[in-house]
């Protein structure tokens, strides 16, 4: 059975099967993030997966974390290629460094979550707070509820934070 949703009009279905990821999105849909932290070496995951990908130990326990960061990297998409998303360009796609366990297990890593750029209440944002948003820019995660046992985690500015003086943006044409 699974859990099936829809978001924007689109089906979506997690399998039965797909132990990980149905614990996941249980979590958001109480709108808890919570993540995977390895019994062996401590460290926590994303995405969620059957094993570490540090120590390879196959025991886990799910932790509640707190979901705040800055935007490590984003793509801002102008041609939506699922017709849901068309009226929402353009959007953002967030790959966000959060606080927690910055430069572990090395100095060049950090716990990254993938989001879209979202209002505090969990729509996709509009094109005047996408301007808004570049590298560096702190955000925090809101969640957006698409069914029974599923809501999908989106990043919003974090407008308690101590934002960039300018955020760095890709050159626009």
């Amino acid at each position: 059975m699974g859990i099936q949703a829809t978001y924007l009009g689109m089906p979506l279905h997690i399998d039965d099967l797909d132990v990980e990821n149905l614990a996941y999105f249980k979590h958001c849909a109480a709108h808890d993030f919570h993540l995977q932290k390895c019994s062996a070496c401590g460290l926590l995951r994303y995405p969620p997966t059957t094993a570490c990908p540090w120590c390879m130990s196959p025991k886990s326990q799910w932790v509640p974390v707190d979901a705040r960061g800055a935007v490590h990297s984003y793509t801002e998409v102008h041609h939506a290629i699922q017709p849901a998303f068309k009226s929402h360009t353009p959007y953002l796609i967030l790959l966000v460094d959060l606080d927690i366990q910055k430069g572990q297990p090395t100095e060049h890593e950090a716990l990254r979550v993938v989001g879209n750029l979202a209002t505090p209440d969990g729509r996709l944002a509009p094109p005047e707070m996408v301007r808004r948003v570049g590298i560096g820019t702190r955000v925090r995660m809101v969640f957006a509820d698409a069914g029974p046992g599923i809501a999908l985690p989106h990043w919003t500015i974090d407008e308690g934070a101590s934002q960039p003086d300018k955020p760095w943006r890709y050159p626009q044409e």
